[in-house]
């Protein structure tokens, strides 16, 4: 696996993905909102980087091979910030990847593919990243859409069930979600979506089976 660039490296499961990809010795970029987040990573000997999804983030994807894109506007936030950073940032994200170059795409989405079915106050939230998965799957890229579970704080078994049924539901801990979206930026998987809770199979097992 060549570099890859972690967009919401910050976030929950960001920061389980650079940890375990640093104590596995491999190459990662986190792409930050400010320099005050970057003591984190430095301690982990992480590289970062400053950039915007909603301003210039077009250095950041230099060098690097793959991108791997687990940031969230959040439920809290307001329309605009949505459609900021959930549709029109994993949008650019997606164009400065081609841009720059970069084949492989991981992007960690949510569970529920129908706006309508999810809760009110989300339903801004699950169009924009429904618009931003369609955007990355209608793309030439070698892309992989991830749709976990309720996420939980529950430490990682490494072992998950994996399925293409979207009314699925269940947990899954952050922690399997970043291991296995690891897993899948080194095994060279065909374009496809991941339903992912926690499981049975071991998360390596699970990816060559897909």
């Amino acid at each position: 696996m060549g570099k890859t660039l972690v967009i919401g490296a910050n976030g929950q499961i960001g920061r389980r993905f650079c940890q375990q990809a640093a104590a596995q010795g491999a190459p990662v970029r986190a792409m930050l909102r400010d320099a005050s987040q970057q003591a984190f990573f430095d301690e982990l000997g992480v590289e970062s980087v400053v950039g915007d999804l909603a301003g210039d983030m077009a250095g950041a994807f230099e060098g690097c091979n793959a991108v791997l894109f687990t940031a969230g506007s959040g439920a809290a936030t307001g329309l605009d910030r949505t459609l900021m950073i959930d549709l029109n940032g994993a949008m650019r994200a997606v164009d400065q990847a081609r841009e720059a170059g970069i084949q492989r795409f991981v992007m960690v989405s949510t569970l529920h593919v129908d706006p309508l079915a999810g809760p009110e106050k989300l339903q801004p939230y699950l169009v924009a990243k429904r618009a931003a998965d369609a955007y990355l799957m209608a793309s030439e890229l070698d892309w992989t859409v991830l749709r976990p579970g309720r996420l939980t704080d529950t430490a990682g078994s490494g072992r998950v069930t994996l399925s293409q049924d979207a009314s699925t539901s269940g947990e899954v801990s952050r922690d399997n979600v970043a291991s296995f979206a690891l897993a899948v930026l080194n095994h060279r998987a065909p374009a496809r979506e991941y339903v992912l809770l926690d499981g049975a199979t071991p998360i390596a097992e699970a990816v060559n089976a897909g």
